[in-house]
């Protein structure tokens, strides 16, 4: 006969927490009803951990309704800087936004979604719904299938299965249509998403990581009529990709984003401060 586990135990008390912070994984406030509904905690157990939570400034009561804390914002912002990945790429991405005038995105995989480690772009990036810590469909996203391109068949089984996800009417929604655009992925080394996750907006992306694989990627992002396929973004946003590898593994070249051609992208949000080099598109220092 199975012993029972005490649900007063440090691991049960921990899944319990765990469950309630896994409830505010989304936009807005939730009272203590939704919290009971979406973990299926006793609403007396649920609402002693809320108060404890908020003493302990994991979460926010204001009202009736809860919110995550400033504790959980200081840990995750510290998550985040403390990470070698991110602190590799933050100059880099500030500089391909400078070069392209484009909202910039870092993002990793987690299993079927994207989760984003950063984002810059002033105003433009605002009028684009992501943030940092947030998640998209990766087969939604450019971030997403330049990453999922060098993923393995077990991936991209259950990547399969999520397809019925779409945030968009040209979502990717077959097997079929995701393989061929993965291949492209491979045999080019960069990603293209236009209007699959955000109406009116389009990526491009590149692969972060060791030839053969990728452990994150980055991407440019703006307006669709704007964009268009200007395969020209292709190559200042590889040149950041490898250059963010580059910082993690200690390299001693600096790879910077430069725009091949002296003409301005078409309809470009920084036309006019484009600075391309004199010979090819990679500088190095």
């Amino acid at each position: 006969m199975t012993p029972q586990v005490d649900s007063n135990t440090p691991s049960a008390v921990l899944d319990r927490v765990s469950l309630v912070l896994d409830a505010f994984d989304g936009p807005g406030r939730l009272t203590l009803a939704q919290i009971v509904r979406r973990t299926g905690l006793p609403r007396s157990s649920a609402h002693r951990m809320l108060d404890r939570l908020v003493q302990l400034r994991w979460l926010r009561r204001q009202g009736r309704d809860y919110e995550l804390g400033m504790r959980l914002l200081e840990l995750g912002s510290l998550a985040v800087h403390q990470d070698r990945l991110h602190r590799a790429a933050l100059p880099l991405l500030h500089e391909l936004h400078r070069v392209t005038g484009y909202a910039v995105h870092l993002a990793i995989l987690d299993r079927t979604d994207v989760v984003y480690l950063e984002k810059i772009g002033g105003r433009l990036a605002a009028a684009i719904p992501t943030r940092v810590g947030g998640r998209q469909p990766a087969h939604c996203t450019a971030v997403g299938k330049a990453m999922l391109g060098f993923a393995d068949d077990a991936q991209l089984t259950e990547v399969d299965a999520a397809l019925s996800t779409r945030k968009t009417k040209y979502s990717i929604s077959t097997p079929a249509q995701l393989r061929t655009e993965l291949a492209k992925v491979r045999a080019h080394g960069i990603a293209y998403e236009r209007e699959e996750s955000l109406p009116g907006f389009a990526c491009v992306a590149a692969p972060i990581g060791s030839i053969g694989e990728a452990v994150a990627a980055v991407s440019v992002c703006g307006p669709a009529t704007q964009m268009g396929r200007d395969h020209r973004l292709a190559a200042p946003v590889r040149m950041t990709a490898l250059g963010i590898w580059r910082s993690v593994e200690g390299g001693p070249v600096r790879v910077q984003p430069t725009l091949q051609q002296h003409r301005p992208l078409v309809g470009g949000p920084t036309a006019g401060r484009l600075v391309p080099p004199a010979r090819g598109a990679l500088q190095t220092a």
